[in-house]
């Protein structure tokens, strides 16, 4: 008597490849090919290799399949926080420009954290990723090593790279942050305030920025730079405020790393009686939706973030590919939005 096909591996008890095959009536090439590259086979045979697949409930192996053709369809993305509104709209980005090519996005949380990205890229590394997309160009050697020793090709997103060697995507940092300072300068403000949150490396080139222009306008004053490592919200915003004002009560302008500190800022005036602008101007970065409803209204450095995601993800499919990119460096740029509350 003939025993009736097993459609599941005894090793794994997975449906196997084989057992799609036989039931689609194709060989296993074919249902391979019908999965992998469907543009390959006709549609009369990928309809019956589908109608397998959901008959028996295969899942494809994918470690399986990136042994046998060097590729894995599956992209890397690190980025620093996915609760920020910033890096949401980063992976938005991202996914819609993946998305129709059958990638799957293996996204990774880093906390601010290098040993957090280290620990995560050491993880994702062993699921032989086709790419990898990092945010910001400074890690641990830890995870310079990994880079450089895998060879998978790397984006970096958010900032450019002076490195010619180095794909990166986004917008200069510093020159943002000189951007808005000088425009308090050209405002008539004298005592400009920083404050700064989380301390990570955008953070830092803001700050850059910033003390730039205060330098080249002879305002530059270290009592009237506020920065705290911890992590940036509504409430430090309101809290930060009190103690800048607490050590330097001339100060009539302040530039916050970012809206979520000009928000709580904001908030923390209107408690105390302080008007703004007319006694403290209050100035944020990245323009998130609520900074346009504010009351006043947030003047704030709008940035490409989706596009940052969309053009970086772009870009590396392009080299997975083999193409050739157009430059090592998209420059996005950044808008300057001159609102109520400066």
């Amino acid at each position: 008597m003939t025993k009736p096909h097993n459609s599941k591996s005894r090793a794994s008890g997975r449906v196997t490849l084989a057992a799609v095959a036989a039931r689609a009536g194709v060989a296993t090439m074919t249902a391979s090919r019908a999965l992998s590259q469907p543009e390959l086979v006709s549609p009369m045979l990928r309809a019956r290799v589908e109608l397998a697949v959901e008959e028996l409930g295969y899942v494809p192996n994918r470690a399986a399949r990136a042994l046998a053709s060097a590729r894995s369809n599956v992209i890397v993305v690190l980025v620093p926080s996915l609760s920020n509104a910033v890096f949401t709209a980063v992976l938005a980005g991202i996914q819609d420009a993946l998305d129709p090519y059958g990638y799957q996005i293996l996204i990774g949380n880093t906390r601010y954290s290098d040993a957090e990205e280290e620990k995560l890229l050491n993880v994702y590394m062993q699921s032989n990723p086709d790419g990898i997309l990092l945010s910001g160009l400074s890690h641990s050697k830890g995870v310079q090593k990994m880079l450089d020793t895998s060879r998978v090709p790397v984006v970096s997103m958010m900032d450019l790279s002076a490195n010619v060697g180095q794909l990166s995507v986004g917008f200069s940092q510093v020159q943002a942050g000189y951007t808005m300072a000088r425009y308090l300068i050209d405002k008539g403000y004298k005592r400009i305030g920083f404050m700064g949150a989380q301390l990570d490396e955008r953070t830092i080139k803001r700050a850059e920025g910033y003390r730039k222009a205060m330098e080249e306008a002879g305002l530059a004053d270290p009592k009237l730079e506020l920065m705290v490592a911890d992590p940036s919200t509504i409430a430090l915003g309101a809290e930060l405020v009190g103690r800048m004002l607490a050590v330097t009560p001339d100060c009539d302008a302040i530039f916050c790393c970012n809206d979520d500190l000009a928000h709580g800022a904001i908030y923390q005036c209107q408690r105390r009686g302080i008007s703004v602008p007319e006694q403290l101007a209050i100035c944020g970065f990245n323009d998130l939706p609520a900074s346009a409803w504010m009351n006043p209204s947030v003047t704030t450095i709008g940035t490409p973030r989706y596009r940052v995601g969309f053009e970086a993800a772009s870009l590396l499919r392009g080299v997975i590919r083999g193409e050739q990119p157009p430059a090592t460096q998209i420059d996005l740029g950044f808008t300057l939005m001159a609102r109520e509350s400066a």
